[in-house]
């Protein structure tokens, strides 16, 4: 059984994450560590660090991981946004490793209309710079490319492009992938039912390797299979249906990952709780299956 769990707030404190999370009866958890909405972030303070560290380990120590600003593109060929998104990412990892984070989540970003060539090209010679720029004092920090819907002149929506990536950065040990099920099913990439589930992680496998997953986002989609728009909906209550959750929580390949919930929420959480119960009830060792 996977560990099930969400994407939470970090409002009043990083460390309110975990006391938000173990409201819904999340296994794992997934963070902004900065307001992802600026360039810049204050740096850490003992204080917040040793907070963080406490409230993760009375929350059982479960996986978390980390989603970078979405202000960074790595993509870009212009010289001023490239640098200002190599020194955010840079120090994204750098609050990953004093937090004690192993995964940090990234869009690899937009080709801005210079092609996927380039595109793919400047994603791989700035990540190769945001890793050495961070130090090996990150060296415990996993950089996981994110599966995209394909929007605009985004990047990183067809698995030869992530491919691409993980083949010519000088650090292939320091990469990995987190699936995210709308916007692979936005980008074309088929999971309704047991068979088109399997084809499709079969192509994932050949072209990149499913070893290199090591963290899901689970959403389902608002929109239509290969729409190449990235618009989440509820489990169950999108495009995507049950069942194709159901495949993904029982992959035993996938039994020891964590998977996060970004579907939308109050402030009560109560999706939260409604949407991870939904999953765990697809689950044959939940359900005596």
């Amino acid at each position: 059984m996977p560990y099930l769990g969400a994407h939470e707030s970090v409002s009043g404190g990083l460390h309110l994450a975990f006391e938000r999370i173990l409201q819904v009866g999340g296994e794992s958890l997934q963070i902004f560590t900065r307001n992802q909405r600026q360039w810049k972030a204050p740096p850490l303070s003992e204080t917040e660090i040793a907070a963080f560290t406490n409230a993760w380990k009375e929350a059982g120590n479960m996986p978390v991981a980390s989603h970078a600003s979405y202000l960074i593109n790595l993509g870009s060929s212009k010289p001023e946004q490239a640098e200002k998104s190599v020194a955010a990412f840079a120090d994204e990892l750098q609050r990953c490793a004093l937090l004690g984070i192993s995964f940090a989540v990234f869009h690899p970003g937009s080709h801005g209309g210079a092609g996927v060539e380039t595109g793919l090209a400047n994603v791989t010679t700035h990540l190769d710079q945001v890793l050495e720029r961070a130090g090996d004092g990150c060296a415990a920090v996993t950089v996981l490319l994110e599966t995209t819907a394909g929007q605009g002149t985004g990047l990183g929506y067809r698995f030869e492009e992530l491919a691409y990536i993980l083949e010519n950065t000088r650090y292939p040990d320091r990469l990995g992938v987190c699936v995210d099920t709308c916007h692979i099913f936005a980008a074309g990439y088929d999971i309704r039912t047991p068979a088109t589930y399997a084809a499709t992680f079969a192509e994932f496998d050949r072209i990149i390797g499913v070893d290199r997953i090591r963290f899901f986002h689970l959403n389902d989609s608002k929109k239509e299979l290969g729409s190449r728009v990235d618009r989440h909906e509820h489990i169950g209550k999108g495009c995507i249906g049950l069942e194709g959750f159901r495949s993904l929580v029982n992959d035993p390949r996938f039994s020891g990952h964590a998977m996060t919930l970004e579907t939308p929420k109050s402030k009560d959480l109560a999706e939260d709780r409604e949407n991870l119960a939904v999953l765990r009830s697809l689950s044959a060792a939940e359900s005596g299956g």
